[in-house]
């Protein structure tokens, strides 16, 4: 198999763990749960949880070089959801059209095919492989933020489930 390929898949695999394991963080909410704010300056439990379940999804819209009201739009869609099965769902949802994505490319265009965000300033493209690493660590990010909220608000918590 071609290495750019296998690169791709190691970093699809890395994803599907963060959202598997994300799931299972979501699915973990309980209702008394849904006003935690750590502190004025964070995005309340809602707030992340609503973000989270879509970066996949804005990311490939920003990776694709939607705009600002696009983007937007993708962000407030899950605004008024606090079900958490629909919010784990919507994550499995984001993912799975990412990666239907990510493999419609050929090995050229993930490693050379360049777009810009709309927020970036002019000279900053990133290949769609650069793209692909950015959305995993933006996932990641999010998904230790969540398990550092629910250890806050007493969830039996241990960092193997993570990786499970």
């Amino acid at each position: 198999m071609n290495e750019v390929l296998r690169i791709r898949d190691h970093l699809l695999h890395e994803l599907e763990t963060g959202v598997r394991t994300g799931e299972a963080l979501i699915r973990r909410i309980r209702p008394e749960d849904w006003d935690y704010r750590p502190q004025g300056n964070m995005r309340s439990l809602p707030e992340l949880v609503r973000h989270f379940a879509l970066v996949p999804r804005s990311d490939l819209a920003i990776m694709q070089e939607a705009g600002a009201e696009e983007v937007g739009g993708i962000e407030g869609s899950l605004n008024e959801e606090s079900d958490p099965e629909r919010l784990a769902a919507a994550l499995r949802e984001s993912f799975d059209r990412y990666k239907a994505y990510i493999l419609s490319l050929d090995p050229d265009d993930l490693m050379n095919r360049a777009t810009k965000a709309f927020y970036a300033e002019p000279g900053q493209e990133h290949t769609q492989i650069q793209w692909q690493i950015e959305t995993l660590t933006h996932l990641f990010h999010h998904r230790s933020q969540l398990y550092n909220y629910l250890k806050q608000l007493g969830h039996e918590l241990h960092f193997s489930m993570l990786y499970m």
